[in-house]
C-alpha cells in the first residue's frame, strides 16, 4: 500500500536535504526572561509543531537532562537541533570550559542532537543592556592565539562525542565583524571549528549574506536565518544603543518581514549540497509579535522559496 503524503511531507520532500527548526527564542528570551516568560514550554513546542516546523533548539524552558529533553519534543513530533553553548576560553581556565564542552557534548548526542553551537563569551556585551555595541570587546595577537587554539581542542573532543561544532559569531563579542570571521576561520582546523552562520547577525555586523554564504559554506555546518528591519536598524547608534536595547526596539524579526535576501541565500544553499538544519530565530517581544503567527507566516514564506528549486 503507497502512504498519501500530507501537504506538510511533500513540503519537507523537497527540501533538498535541508530541515527546518525554529527557535524557541521566538518565544521566551533566554538573555532577558520577561519576554515570553509566560509561555510554557508544551505551549511553545505545541505552535512549533502547529507551525510546521520539525525540529528545534534547547531554552530555557527545557529540562536539564536528556531523557527529559527527548521526551519533551517526541511528545510533539519534534527533533533536536542543536543547542547554544557559551565559552570563556579568553578568561576562564582552558580544561574547566573543556570539561564543560564535554558535558555538554554527552547530553546533546543523548538528546538526538548533532551539532552543539559554541559562542566566545569572554568580555563579551550582547546580554548587557545598558551597556553599547561599540564596547564589544577586541583580540589583541594573543587574544586570537589562545582563543582559536582552545576551539581546536574543543572541536576535537566535539568530534570524540560524535557531534559537530560549529561557531556562532553573534554581535557585542570578540567575533562579530568579517575581520574578525576570517581571521577565526583561517586560523582553526576546518575538520575540527566551523560556523553556525546567522544572517541577522552578519548584517546587523555590516557583512552581506548572500555574499558570505558564497565565500563559506564549505565551513558552514548549522544555519540560522534571521531578518532584520531596515527602518530600526538604520536608526541604531552603535555608540549608544545596547544588543539588547536593539532587540527590545524590534530590529530582528522572521525571514520574510525584513530586508535580507533569503531567496539568494537559499539558492545559495542548495546549489552546495548542505545536508542540515536551517532555523529560524527572531529576538522579538511577544506581546507585540505574536510567535505563533510569526512562525507561521516565515515557514510558509520558506516554503515558497524552496518549492521552486
Amino acid at each position: 500500500m503507497i502512504k498519501k503524503l500530507n501537504e506538510s511531507e511533500i513540503i519537507n520532500s523537497g527540501n533538498h536535504g535541508v530541515s527546518f527548526g525554529i527557535a524557541p527564542i521566538n518565544w521566551s528570551n533566554d538573555d532577558m526572561p520577561e519576554l515570553g516568560g509566560h509561555y510554557t514550554l508544551d505551549t511553545i513546542l505545541s505552535e512549533m509543531s502547529q507551525a510546521g516546523y520539525s525540529g528545534t533548539e534547547i531554552g530555557n524552558k527545557f529540562p536539564k537532562d536528556s531523557f527529559g529533553i527527548k521526551k519533551a519534543l517526541t511528545n510533539f513530533n519534534l527533533e533536536l537541533a542543536s543547542s547554544w553553548h557559551s565559552t570563556f576560553f579568553l578568561s576562564k581556565n582552558l580544561h574547566y570550559e573543556l570539561e564543560k564542552i564535554k558535558h555538554k557534548s554527552s547530553l546533546l548526542v543523548e538528546a538526538g542532537a548533532k551539532i552543539i553551537n559554541l559562542a566566545e563569551c569572554s568580555a563579551s556585551v550582547h546580554g548587557k543592556i545598558n551597556t553599547p555595541l561599540s564596547s564589544k570587546p577586541v583580540c589583541n595577537e594573543k587574544n586570537w592565539g589562545i582563543l582559536t587554539e582552545s576551539l581546536n581542542h574543543a572541536g576535537e573532543i566535539c568530534n570524540e562525542h560524535g557531534i559537530s561544532m560549529a561557531f556562532h559569531h553573534h554581535m557585542g563579542t570578540c567575533v562579530q565583524n568579517e575581520n574578525e570571521l576570517n581571521r577565526l576561520l583561517s586560523d582553526t582546523d576546518p575538520e575540527l571549528v566551523n560556523l553556525c552562520a546567522d544572517t541577522g547577525h552578519l548584517y546587523f555586523a555590516g557583512i552581506d549574506p548572500v555574499i558570505f554564504f558564497k565565500e563559506n559554506m564549505r565551513r558552514i555546518k548549522h544555519i540560522h536565518f534571521k531578518d532584520l528591519r531596515h527602518d530600526i536598524f538604520n536608526n541604531i547608534n552603535f555608540d549608544k544603543t545596547s544588543f539588547l536595547n536593539a532587540v527590545l526596539k524590534g530590529v530582528f524579526t522572521v525571514p520574510g518581514d525584513g530586508c535580507i535576501d533569503f531567496n539568494s541565500i537559499s539558492k545559495v544553499i542548495i546549489k552546495s549540497e548542505y545536508n542540515g538544519w536551517v532555523i529560524v530565530e527572531a529576538e522579538q517581544n511577544p506581546d507585540i509579535a505574536n510567535p505563533f503567527e510569526y512562525a507561521r507566516k516565515s515557514k510558509q514564506y520558506l516554503n515558497n522559496i524552496w518549492r521552486n528549486y
